[in-house]
């Protein structure tokens, strides 16, 4: 889970310290950015705020973030026995799917790691964050909102995040339904939020899909055009993939994360 997240980590936004096992960003907990640290171990997480907060507002971003809400056994009765899967879970028994404190900023991520690297996306993402984002007493900066990146002149946009103009147009198009109360939490409505996702022109059905998994926290979801699952299951291409995954339903997404840390700890590549 901290490599996963140490290697998607956006610079100045978020800081992994996969020694210590600490994740330390900004998160809006409803008053405003305030500084959160999460303490990740073999048992679980926890996550304590540096300011003002709701009653267990920390206890719920801990299991957005971290997928603690999720009971295992269910998982392992379905996935247990399968060839594939099975000596997976084996290794990795209390493997969960992460989730992300910021839908916005998990679907933009995953615009912007389309087609190129997780670390050519890191970078990207940290153009976005220094140009758009927000300082903070704290020395980190809070990832950009929707409408700031909405408001931002496209021409501009693509200048700073130095990405084909199609992959800029389709980050701004993204912020500007964002902006518009397009909903990327768990609580969004599965299905309209994947209409509106395709419909973006840039975004297709792997962005979708991983949006669905890291921001929605869809348990089903199943990037099956994703590069690394591909490698991971020797499939020639995508409908191979989604072949493979029907059997693992309801829980692919259980699948894909057992299936990326057996090849990487890296995660998605789409």
């Amino acid at each position: 889970m901290l490599a996963s997240l140490a290697a998607r980590a956006v610079p100045g936004v978020e800081e992994v310290d996969v020694v210590a096992g600490t994740v330390r960003r900004l998160v809006d907990l409803g008053s405003g950015p305030v500084p959160v640290t999460a303490h990740v171990t073999a048992g679980g997480a926890e996550v304590r705020a540096d300011g003002p907060t709701a009653p267990g507002a920390t206890d719920r971003l801990a299991v957005r973030w971290f997928g603690l809400g999720d009971a295992l056994a269910p998982v392992h009765d379905t996935l247990g026995d399968d060839p594939t899967l099975g000596p997976l879970l084996a290794a990795r028994p209390h493997l969960r799917v992460p989730g992300h404190p910021d839908g916005f900023e998990a679907a933009v991520q995953a615009v912007l790691t389309q087609q190129v690297s997780l670390g050519a996306g890191r970078t990207t993402g940290g153009r976005l964050a220094a140009a758009y984002g927000r300082e903070h007493a704290s020395g980190l900066r809070a990832y950009p909102r929707p409408e700031d990146v909405a408001a931002a002149d496209p021409v501009a946009l693509q200048a700073v995040l130095r990405v084909p103009r199609t992959r800029a147009r389709a980050v701004h198009a993204l912020a500007v339904a964002c902006a518009q109360g397009l909903r990327l939490d768990p609580g969004a409505d599965g299905p309209d939020v994947r209409a509106a996702l395709l419909a973006v022109p840039g975004i297709g059905p792997w962005t979708a899909d991983v949006v669905a998994l890291r921001a929605l926290g869809d348990r089903d979801a199943f990037p099956s055009g994703d590069l690394v699952l591909r490698r991971a299951l020797g499939a020639p291409g995508p409908r191979d993939v989604a072949a493979a995954g029907l059997r693992w339903r309801p829980w692919r997404a259980f699948a894909a994360t057992h299936l990326w840390a057996s090849v990487t700890t890296t995660g998605p590549v789409g």
